[in-house]
């Protein structure tokens, strides 16, 4: 019969085995949804900087960066005009807030306010000056990178890769 010693080692060798696998997949249930968490700037044949984004599973693209300079979660939005956080992150990220009024939103017509991003990041491709809209009810940690942001670049979509390329060498 084992001793007591030996059953506590078996319950303990088994809440580590759990752990270990609750991280594994906590792990790649993140990676799923962003395939991005450590993107890298290349320079293209012409000079001209570039970042490749992988789409993930629900064929969205998702990419770590950062704003001010504080790590952040981007998720590319096309039909957003302006780059939208919420109201949350905005305050843990000390951003300023001044009255923004209304907005237009996929839920309907929203109270605003308005900042302005000294960075907005993406492996190097860096906006200065970025206007951004922050939400009140917008849910979660993402921030949508919107069309203020990504017209200074060039998008270019083939199957399940976008790659940003700066218009002209930085």
């Amino acid at each position: 019969m084992p001793s007591r010693l030996g059953k506590a080692m078996l319950v303990a060798a088994w809440v580590v085995g759990l752990a270990l696998l609750v991280l594994l997949f906590q792990t790649y249930l993140d990676r799923q949804h962003n395939p991005n968490p450590d993107p890298t700037m290349r320079v293209d044949a012409a000079g001209l900087p570039v970042v490749v984004l992988q789409r993930n599973r629900m064929g969205h693209y998702v990419t770590s960066g950062s704003i001010n300079g504080e790590p952040v979660t981007f998720l590319l939005d096309t039909g957003a005009t302006a780059v939208a956080l919420p109201l949350a992150l905005a305050r843990e990220l000390g951003l300023s807030l001044l009255p923004g009024g209304m907005s237009k939103t996929a839920n309907g017509l929203v109270s605003t306010w308005q900042t302005r991003l000294d960075s907005v990041d993406v492996a190097g491709l860096t906006a200065r000056g970025v206007r951004a809209v922050v939400l009140p009810n917008m849910p979660g940690e993402e921030v949508l990178l919107g069309m203020n942001y990504l017209k200074r670049f060039e998008l270019i979509q083939r199957g399940n890769t976008l790659t940003l390329r700066a218009q002209d060498r930085f």
